[in-house]
């Protein structure tokens, strides 16, 4: 049966401390996509917290190789890790992108898609909080679901985008370059569905 030590609260705040730091850069993509200016530093600083992300990934790992005993499955807090770790790895990859193809007009509905991307890893968050309690927890299953839900949002509004852009632009250069930032956006989302599978079946076999 699920309990957890002060030794293994290690774990469950390293993956707390990762997914605030993911919050703070899907909220800086908004920020970049919303008020698109300034463009290398606000990049600048979504890097800076992938790279924590990154850190955090290492001392995961590390406390890993040195526990014998650890809270839940390893095989399954690496999994979790390195799934939460894709989630800043896509949203560093969208907004690199805006600078790397000249991107000089965002599309107001690429700003629709950074907002549930950022609805969603906060949704996460609560999820990734909750697993210290997860025998005891009311709201773990209740936020699994809300991400799911925006995750098919992001899949309506991804369909309705490249719609729009292979109907409405002209320009073929526009077109390879916006189809690509939509596909990492969506990625991003695809990627806060499988943390939020991943935490489920964890769930499912430990209470």
């Amino acid at each position: 049966m699920f309990k957890t030590t002060k030794k293994d609260l290690v774990f469950f705040d390293l993956l707390s401390s990762m997914m605030e730091d993911t919050c703070v850069a899907a909220d800086l993509l908004l920020d970049l996509l919303t008020n698109y200016n300034d463009v290398d530093n606000k990049i600048k600083e979504i890097e800076k917290y992938e790279h924590k992300c990154d850190k955090t990934v290492h001392e995961l790992v590390n406390e890993l190789n040195r526990s014998f005993i650890t809270p839940i499955d390893r095989e399954d807090i690496f999994d979790l890790t390195k799934a939460m770790d894709n989630i800043t790895d896509n949203i560093e990859f969208a907004a690199q992108r805006l600078n790397l193809f000249a991107i000089q007009e965002i599309r107001p509905r690429a700003v629709e898609t950074a907002k549930l991307i950022s609805s969603c890893v906060k949704e996460l968050k609560v999820v990734v909080d909750e697993m210290k309690q997860m025998r005891t927890s009311k709201l773990l299953q209740e936020k699994v679901i809300e991400v799911n839900k925006l995750e098919n949002e992001g899949d309506r509004l991804y369909n309705s985008l490249i719609h729009d852009l292979f109907t409405v632009e002209k320009d073929p250069i526009e077109i390879i370059k916006w189809k690509e930032i939509i596909e990492t956006m969506e990625s991003t989302l695809d990627a806060c569905e499988e943390v939020a599978n991943i935490i489920e079946g964890i769930v499912s076999k430990n209470v």
